[in-house]
Order: C-alpha cells, then structure tokens, then sequence
C-alpha cells in the first residue's frame, strides 16, 4: 500500500529540519557527547516549549498537541539525520507513553504536563541482566507496606538515566509486572554512568535500595509489550533517518573523489552499491512509516474507525525495527567503505553515525529476535482468524 503525508505532516517535518540543522551540527555534536548530561538544555527548552515536540503525539487536555505517533516518528526520522544528542527518546518516547498506558487519570493529569512541557526529564528502566525489554520475570521487586511500595532491584542500560527527574520502573509485584515511579532523588536510588560504544546516547545502570514508589494504578503486564511496540517504531524512524544522512554522505563524497581522471561516482560498482542501498533504505522506511500508522491506528490513538489489532501493531513494529536495524548498520559500513581511508579516522564524522547505528542495532532487541517476535504476532493473528471463522 502507498504511504504519503499530508501537507501539514511535510510542513512539520520542515520546520523540524529546520530546526535540528541549526541546533544539532556535528560539531555541536562532538561537543556534547564528551559532557556528562550529553545535551544542551538551552536546546531541548527551544525543542519542547517553543516547537512541542516532546508532546507532539501527547493529548491537548494535558499539554500536548494532540496529533500521533506518525508526527512522533517524524520527529525521530529527523533527529536520526542529524544525530540529535538529547533525552527525547528517553523521556518523551518511552517514559510519557508508560505513564500514559499505565497510570490512571488523576496520575496522568499530575506527573505528564511537567514532562510534555520538557521541564521535568524521565526516563523507563526496563532491562536488567539480558539488556532486553521482554516479559522476563524480572528481579527487581516492589514490597507494599502500609506505607506505599518500596522497590529493590538493579536495572541496566538505562537511556538517559542521569538526566533524569523521574524514572519509570518495570517491576515483579504480587499481581505480577507493574509500572512503578519513582523520584530520582529519593533514598536508595543510586545512578551509575555507563562508558558506552555511543557516545551521543548516554546510558547508566540504576541501583533501587528501599526506594520509594508509586504504583501506576492501571498496570498491566501486556502494556509492556505495547511499550516495546512504541519503541522500537520510533527507533526505526530515527535508524532510517541516520541512514538516510549516511547514504547522503556516501553519494557526495563519492561525486567529489576522482581516480583515473574521473569521479568514482561514474564507477558502475559504486553505482551498483549506492542503488543496492537505497533500494534497502526505501524498503525499511516503508516499514516504518507503516508500523507508525498502524500505531496510530491502534486502541491508544483511534478515537473513530476501525482499530488495529495489537497483535498486528507487533507485526509491523518488529518487521521495522529488524530492517532498519540491518539497513542502517550496512549503510553506515558501505559509507566508511566509500570514504576511503579518512573514512576510518577520528576527524570525518561518518564514525559518529556508524557508533549509533551499531548501538541501535541491539537495542530493543536484535533484528533476528524481532523477526521471530513479528512471526509470533503473525501465527497469535492466524490463530484468530481461525477461530472466529
């Protein structure tokens, strides 16, 4: 099926453009990914007060703009380009969308604004041992005392975790997997900064001693993989972004490079290789710009229609998650390959994008475990076809 935005959606995506090019060059880049926090909070108070980014896909009752996740993933497809350094997937993508599944509407209505406003930052600790986001039974442990929840555990590669105001903790509880809030200054909470491959997504492990938690009230074990779904189809978007900026790159320096008398562009195996990519990257935007629709489709945003089926949002989001996942690693060492030898060096920025694509590859998953994801989601649909014929 054809996907095409609307004028408004290509309007936005501009002004967003716009926006990160002036804000996010590679050398402010560079400059960030050395910092402690790895951002600029000049930057992100423009990002999120001024344009709203960081309540694009949020509702107006509580401070957002009310459209969805295709404006979301747009936002993300241009911070891939420009390898935005900033906690937008941390707290706007992963963190706003737990407290929006599972809290209820008095705890939405009193921790959201602050974080769709971009004053608070949050982030979602999931992954422990494993470093995947699964329905593992989880270590970490929430006791209730007469005196609230009190929450145990140690949690692993946490995006944006010295960022953050609030954290969003996946949890075993007597009623199973719970969504969990807590203070980032509250006792036994203790913050270990990761040296990470990717420098411009900082990560750190979270240690929880006795700390003091809030439930969400409408925690439900399946809203993690709803969250999972979230996720990786806004890395996608961002995966097939910095693609996107790498293919660019490779195709101009490569117009630019002459050997023989000649530029290497007019080579047919560099011709060869330059389609075969773009051919790849179309392939896996396609996927993702469609997992983001049939999000918006699904339960969480469709106020009209018909409504996606979960197992179906699964479907797409795993599918474009692997792809990207694939595209933007090959991408990223065919670019390398076309530079040359400066391709290697510190000093040419295409190593910038290669550390990302890499990092991003395993995050959320490999590309085989969401294939075999996508394949679970397929025969949970096959099944019910089945049984309602």
């Amino acid at each position: 099926m054809a996907f095409i935005f609307t004028e408004d959606q290509a309007q936005f995506r501009d002004s967003v453009s716009r926006f990160l090019k002036d804000k996010s060059s590679t050398g402010e880049v560079r400059s960030l990914m050395t910092t402690d926090s790895g951002f600029d909070p000049k930057v992100w108070q423009l990002l999120s007060q001024q344009l709203g980014m960081t309540g694009v896909h949020m509702p107006e009752e509580l401070g957002g703009a009310g459209f969805g996740p295709v404006e979301m993933a747009i936002v993300c497809e241009e911070m891939g380009k420009s390898l935005y350094c900033g906690p937008y997937f941390a707290s706007a993508v992963c963190a706003a969308n737990a407290l929006r599944i599972a809290g209820d509407e008095l705890q939405q209505e009193t921790l959201l604004p602050e974080i769709i406003s971009g004053e608070k930052l949050a982030c979602l600790a999931v992954s422990e041992s494993r470093g995947v986001w699964t329905d593992e039974v989880f270590s970490t442990a929430a006791t209730k005392t007469d005196d609230g929840h009190f929450l145990n555990g140690h949690k692993r590669f946490v995006v944006d975790a010295a960022n953050a105001h609030t954290f969003v903790v996946v949890a075993n509880d007597d009623r199973g997997i719970g969504f969990f809030v807590v203070d980032a200054n509250a006792p036994g909470v203790k913050i270990i900064a990761l040296a990470s491959m990717d420098p411009t997504r900082k990560l750190a492990d979270v240690q929880f001693t006795d700390s003091p938690a809030q439930k969400l009230n409408n925690s439900q074990p399946e809203q993690l993989r709803v969250l999972v779904d979230i996720a990786s189809t806004a890395l996608a978007n961002e995966m097939v972004g910095g693609a996107q900026t790498l293919l660019d790159s490779a195709l101009s320096y490569t117009q630019l490079r002459f050997q023989f008398g000649r530029s290497i562009a007019s080579f047919q195996a560099i011709k060869h290789r330059l389609a075969d990519l773009l051919l790849e990257l179309e392939l896996a935007k396609s996927a993702a710009y469609q997992a983001a629709q049939t999000l918006a489709d699904s339960a969480l945003w469709s106020e009209n229609g018909q409504i996606a089926h979960m197992d179906k949002v699964t479907e797409h989001a795993s599918l474009a998650k692997a792809a990207a996942s694939e595209v933007y690693l090959r991408t990223a060492l065919e670019c390398i390959q076309m530079h040359g030898g400066i391709g290697f060096t510190w000093e040419n920025d295409t190593h910038l994008w290669f550390k990302r694509a890499k990092s991003s590859e395993v995050f959320l998953g490999t590309p085989a475990e969401h294939r075999e994801r996508m394949l679970t989601a397929l025969c949970a649909q096959s099944t019910d076809l089945r049984n309602s014929a």
